[in-house]
C-alpha cells in the first residue's frame, strides 16, 4: 500500500490556491484616477479667483475620507465625527495662539496626535454598543465636547472663536498669502497624501477585514479576527485624519470658531459621504466637490432659500443615483477593467 504522505501541494494548504491577481488589479491605478487628479491642477488655472473655495473643498474631502473609513468600510454609523475635526482645529490653533508655534507641518502632526488620542479615549464607549446605541454615544460625545469648548472660553475663545493664530511660512519658503495660493497647494498636497495612505489601508488585509466585519461581524471571531481591535484601530485612524482636516481649516483661515464641533457639521459630512458614495474613497472626494460647489452657487443665487434648493438636488441625486454619485461611473469602471484584463 502506498503511504499517505503529504505532497508539496498538500503542505502548502489552501493559501497555495489563492489567486491574488484580482486584488492586484483592484489596487492598480485606473485611467479615470489619473484624469481625476489632474482636476486640481486645471482648477488652479481655470478658477484663480476662487482658490479659497477650492481649498475648502480639499479640506472637506479629507474630512469625508476620515468618515468613510469608519462608516463606509468599518460600518460604524456616527453623528459626532465633527468632535475629532474640532479637536484637531483647536489643537493646531492653540499650538500657535497659546504656545507661539506656527509651523504648519508641526501643527498637522500635533493635531493628528491629539485627535488620535481623543479617538482612543472615546473608542471603548463607542464600540461597546451596536447600531443606534453607537449612534447615540457619538452624538453625546460631540455635544459634550461642544459644551466643553464653550465653557472653556479662556482657552478656546468660546462663541467669539480662537484668535491670534499666525502661521509661519510653509517649509520656511512659502507664506500664506491673501489670494490663497499657498493654502490651496498645501491643502491639495495633504489631501493627496492622505488619500494614498487611506487607499493603502483599505486595500491591505486590515482593510479587507474591515469590509468583512461590516458585512458579518458575528462570523469574524470564528476566523481568528479580533473585531474590537480592528474597529478600534479604524476609529483612531479616522479620528487622526479628521483632526488633520480640522488643523488645515485653522491654518488656512487662521481662525477657529466653535461651530467646528457642532452637530450640523457632523450631519453635513455624513450627507456628503452618502451623496458621493460610502465605501469607495473617491465617493468622499466627489461628494465634497459637488456639495461645496452647490452650496456656493445656490447661496449666491438665492441667499435666503438656498437650503431648499440644495435639499431638492440632493434628494434627486440620492434617489436616482444608486450608491451615490460614484454609482454613475460604475459601468465605465467595469468597462475599463475588462479592457485591462484582456491586455
Amino acid at each position: 500500500m502506498t503511504p499517505l504522505t503529504p505532497t508539496s501541494s498538500d503542505r502548502a494548504g489552501p493559501a497555495a490556491t489563492v489567486d491574488l491577481a484580482p486584488l492586484r488589479r483592484a489596487a492598480r491605478p485606473r485611467a479615470l484616477e489619473f484624469a481625476f487628479w489632474l482636476l486640481p491642477v486645471a482648477a488652479w488655472f481655470l478658477f484663480p479667483e476662487n482658490l479659497a473655495l477650492l481649498t475648502q473643498i480639499a479640506i472637506t474631502a479629507i474630512f469625508a475620507l476620515s468618515l468613510d473609513l469608519v462608516l463606509g468600510y468599518a460600518g460604524i454609523v456616527t453623528l459626532g465625527h465633527a468632535a475629532f475635526f474640532g479637536v484637531g482645529a483647536y489643537a493646531a490653533g492653540m499650538l500657535s495662539a497659546k504656545l507661539g508655534i506656527g509651523d504648519p507641518l508641526l501643527g498637522l502632526v500635533f493635531a493628528a496626535a491629539v485627535s488620535a488620542l481623543a479617538g482612543a479615549i472615546t473608542s471603548p464607549f463607542v464600540l461597546r454598543g451596536t447600531g443606534l446605541t453607537r449612534l447615540m454615544v457619538t452624538i453625546g460625545i460631540g455635544m459634550m465636547l461642544f459644551e466643553a469648548a464653550n465653557k472653556a472660553n479662556d482657552f478656546t475663545g468660546g462663541v467669539d472663536g480662537l484668535q491670534g493664530i499666525e502661521m509661519t511660512p510653509l517649509l520656511g519658503l512659502w507664506s500664506f498669502d491673501l489670494w490663497g495660493k499657498t493654502a490651496y497647494v498645501y491643502a491639495v498636497a495633504v489631501l493627496f497624501v492622505v488619500f494614498l495612505v487611506a487607499r493603502h489601508v483599505v486595500g491591505s488585509p486590515f482593510g479587507l477585514s474591515l469590509r468583512a466585519i461590516h458585512m458579518n461581524a458575528a462570523r469574524m471571531p470564528a476566523l481568528g479576527v479580533s473585531v474590537d481591535a480592528r474597529l478600534t484601530a479604524a476609529w483612531i485612524a479616522a479620528a487622526a485624519i479628521a483632526g488633520i482636516a480640522g488643523a488645515l481649516l485653522t491654518q488656512t483661515t487662521q481662525f477657529v470658531s466653535i461651530d467646528v464641533l457642532g452637530f450640523g457639521r457632523s450631519a453635513e459630512i455624513l450627507l456628503i459621504l452618502i451623496l458621493g458614495g460610502a465605501g469607495r474613497l473617491y465617493g468622499a472626494l466627489v461628494g465634497a466637490i459637488v456639495f461645496v460647489t452647490l452650496h456656493h452657487l445656490l447661496a449666491d443665487v438665492d441667499p435666503e432659500y438656498w437650503q431648499l434648493w440644495i435639499g431638492l438636488v440632493l434628494i434627486g441625486i440620492v434617489l436616482f443615483a444608486r450608491n451615490g454619485l460614484m454609482g454613475v461611473v460604475d459601468p465605465f469602471e467595469r468597462l475599463l477593467a475588462r479592457k485591462e484584463t484582456k491586455r
